[in-house]
């Protein structure tokens, strides 16, 4: 098999601040821009490598969860702890300097792990954490 990751996805609640956050924060382009108001499917990805994309969907949507589910979703959400996503990055202070200044909610400044690599991490609108590493 030859395989490869093409698209993954994060929840959000509230696509214009998403867009904002991964366009003109992240520098992310715009692949697709699907729905209105709240129930808009985003596709965006790296400059240059659109073989790679994330996709920023509205939460829970799948006529398959429950209220119940929907709920847990929300809670998990809003505690930061439904969804995530690891990036790399050659430049990690530049970075991490840039979405410190624009408001970025910071969870950890750049650090060096235990297990080896050199990290920061941030949240995103949605509360979803976003890691970035630095590539070495």
């Amino acid at each position: 098999m030859d395989l490869s990751i093409h698209t993954t996805a994060l929840p959000h609640d509230d696509p214009d601040a998403a867009l904002t956050f991964y366009r003109d924060l992240l520098g992310f382009e715009v692949r697709k821009d699907v729905g209105e108001g709240r129930m808009r499917w985003i596709t965006v990805g790296p400059a240059g490598r659109p073989d790679t994309s994330l996709l920023l969907s509205p939460p829970a949507v799948d006529p398959g969860v429950t209220d119940a589910e929907r709920r847990t979703i929300a809670e998990m959400m809003a505690k930061g702890t439904y969804g995530w996503i690891l990036l790399a990055t050659d430049d990690l202070d530049g970075t991490f300097e840039k979405l410190r200044a624009e408001g970025a909610e910071v969870i950890q400044e750049p650090t060096e792990q235990p297990y080896g690599m050199r990290d920061c991490a941030v949240r995103d609108p949605a509360g979803n954490q976003i890691r970035i590493q630095e590539l070495r």
